[in-house]
């Protein structure tokens, strides 16, 4: 009885944090813009939302899946979501067209996009190089993985249209594309490109899934799904945002030292393309790529203002402040675990 009597008023001392927690927020209830969920490049996402996390800190999360990140961020801009996870690269971009966009905690840092060709062109498709007059699959036009196949192509010295792109979405759409012959390349992330590779239906000629393979493309590493928000929201609903990041923070935690099999027993079984041993297998190739603390380094901020201003030579990068890009001081106040 002692022990019973010992959870019960656990239970209700959690309860009445959690009623206290929600009272404190400007908003309890969020609409949260993602391109992609099932890629784990927003695995944290799905985590933070089947591990309970959000409704810990006072929060319904009402998640909007759009066909890529792109839509996601234009979601945002007009109003229909009220944050996104999506690519750091949009707060710089949207700087630039005068709209305050900040990111407040890196969930990826390393952007784990996989360049691979169909295997049936893999002896004329070598390199970013060879990709001129290719037809190529991406999750959305805009998105990051659009923009980094035009920064491979402007770092071979091909022009940014030199190739025509076709959003491809994530999950079956995107392997189908391939298998269909749709597309030339495709610029994807995992579970796709697992999924692509176990089907020997592609040819990986690029891969910043590790700190090696990203470090080869951009010199360093470079901030991939971080949670954005405009910065009017920001400063209208501290306590909010503070949960959010607070729900991100003990996601990456848990990632962190979680089992291939944990993660996987955690998603829906859909996100595992109907094979659950090659979920396992391309969690377990995509792992290095979350975030660790969710803090955003400058040199990490510079690399990717660089790779926005090799694919577009118009972009000036000197009227970009990178401090305003991200907000670290909500890191600061997380709580010890």
């Amino acid at each position: 009885m002692k022990l019973r009597t010992i959870l019960t008023a656990a239970a209700l001392a959690l309860a009445g944090f959690s009623q206290a927690t929600a009272a404190a927020l400007e908003k309890t209830s969020i609409t949260l813009g993602v391109g992609g969920k099932p890629l784990f490049y927003y695995l944290p996402l799905t985590l933070a939302e089947r591990l309970g996390y959000f409704q810990e800190q006072g929060l319904t999360v009402e998640i909007n899946d759009f066909g890529g990140g792109a839509k996601a961020l234009q979601a945002l801009i007009g109003g229909s979501v009220d944050a996104v996870t999506g690519a750091y690269e949009h707060t710089i971009r949207m700087q630039a067209k005068q709209q305050d966009i900040r990111a407040v905690i890196e969930l990826g840092r390393y952007p784990g996009i996989v360049l691979a060709v169909r295997k049936d062109k893999a002896e004329t498709i070598r390199s970013a190089a060879d990709l001129k007059g290719a037809t190529i699959g991406v999750t959305a036009p805009g998105s990051s993985t659009h923009i980094f196949v035009q920064y491979l192509m402007a770092k071979a010295g091909l022009g940014t249209d030199d190739a025509s792109f076709i959003g491809v979405g994530g999950g079956p759409s995107a392997v189908a594309a391939i298998q269909q012959g749709q597309v030339d390349a495709i610029a994807h992330l995992d579970p796709v490109i697992s999924k692509l590779e176990a089907l020997d239906a592609i040819k990986v000629l690029v891969d910043t899934r590790t700190a090696e393979g990203t470090k080869a493309v951009f010199g360093g590493t470079n901030p991939a799904a971080v949670l954005y928000l405009k910065k009017d929201f920001i400063d209208a609903n501290p306590n909010t945002v503070q949960a959010l990041v607070n729900a991100f923070a003990k996601t990456l935690r848990w990632l962190e030292k979680a089992t291939p099999e944990q993660v996987a027993a955690a998603v829906p079984e859909e996100y595992w393309l109907g094979d659950k041993d090659l979920y396992i297998k391309a969690f377990v190739a995509t792992r290095p790529i979350y975030s660790v603390d969710g803090d955003i380094d400058p040199a990490s901020m510079k690399s990717t203002l660089d790779l926005l201003t090799v694919t577009d030579p118009s972009f000036d990068a000197k009227a970009i402040d990178l401090g305003k890009t991200f907000d670290g001081s909500f890191l600061k106040k997380v709580p010890a675990q």
